[in-house]
C-alpha cells in the first residue's frame, strides 16, 4: 500500500472552477461527494470569477493565489473524478518538487454510458469509456509557488479551449520538464458539450499558435507569458 505524510495531506486544499449549469450539476455532486467519502480531511472550495463568461484559467489562478506559497493544492475540474492512489502519491510530492503533478496516465471520457454506470455504482475502471490522448487538464496538483514560477495559466484564453495545451507548453519550457505523472487514471464526467467555435475559440486558437512558436525557447516563452492582463478581477 502507498505511503504518504499524513502532515502534508492535513494541508491538503482542493480548487474546484464552477459556475452551474443544468448538465453539469450531477458530474460536480460526483466530484465533491467522491472527496467527502475518500479525502474528508481535505478543505474543498469552489470559484469564479465576474467574466461574461466562464473563464477556467481565471478561475484556476484566481483559486490558487488564496493559499499558502508552499502549501499543497489540488485543481479539480468540475466534471473529473481521479483515483485516490494517484493522487495521493501526487500531493506527497508536489510540495518539494518545483513541478505541477498530473495524478494519472489515462483519461477516461466516459460519455453519457460511461457515466450512467459510474453514478450506478460499477467500479470506474469497468466503466465504457473513449481514451483521451494527450491529456494535460482535469486535475492539477501543485503549490502556488510553481504555478507561479511558470506564469499558472493564460486568462486570455476565453470561454472554451487550449488554456491546458498551451499552459503544458509554458510548464515545459519554462520549468525544463513536462509536469510529473504518476500511474493511474482519471475518469471525466458527461456533460452537454460546450460550442468551439466563435469569436472566443478563434481567439483561443490563434493564442494557441503563439504558444506553439514559442515552445522550446524559454525567451520568448517569458516574453509570451509576460503579455499576460488579466481578465477579472483578483
Amino acid at each position: 500500500m502507498y505511503a504518504f505524510r499524513l502532515n502534508i495531506v492535513s494541508a491538503v486544499s482542493v480548487i474546484i472552477p464552477w459556475r452551474a449549469a443544468p448538465s453539469r450539476v450531477t458530474a460536480f455532486e460526483a466530484v465533491t461527494s467522491w472527496y467527502a467519502r475518500e479525502f474528508p480531511e481535505f478543505t474543498v472550495r469552489t470559484i469564479d470569477t465576474e467574466d461574461d463568461v466562464f473563464v477556467l484559467a481565471a478561475c484556476r489562478n484566481r483559486g490558487i493565489a488564496g493559499e499558502n506559497p508552499d502549501d499543497v493544492v489540488i485543481i479539480n475540474d468540475a466534471d473529473t473524478v481521479p483515483e485516490a492512489d494517484a493522487l495521493r502519491a501526487a500531493v506527497d510530492a508536489a510540495g518539494t518538487s518545483g513541478l505541477v503533478h498530473l495524478p494519472y496516465t489515462a483519461y477516461h471520457w466516459l460519455g453519457a454510458t460511461g457515466t450512467a454506470q459510474y453514478l450506478a455504482g460499477l467500479d470506474p475502471e469497468q466503466c465504457e469509456f473513449e481514451l483521451v490522448r494527450g491529456a494535460c487538464s482535469g486535475v492539477y496538483v501543485t503549490t502556488p509557488r510553481t504555478w507561479e514560477r511558470h506564469g499558472g495559466q493564460d486568462e486570455r484564453f476565453r470561454g472554451w479551449g487550449y488554456e491546458d495545451a498551451a499552459w503544458n507548453l509554458a510548464h515545459q519550457t519554462l520549468l525544463g520538464s513536462p509536469p510529473q505523472r504518476h500511474e493511474g487514471r482519471v475518469y471525466a464526467l458527461h456533460h452537454v458539450a460546450e460550442t468551439r467555435a466563435g469569436a472566443h475559440f478563434d481567439a483561443n486558437a490563434a493564442l494557441m499558435e503563439r504558444y506553439r512558436g514559442a515552445a522550446g525557447d524559454p525567451g520568448a516563452m517569458r516574453s509570451l507569458v509576460g503579455e499576460r492582463v488579466p481578465t477579472s478581477a483578483s
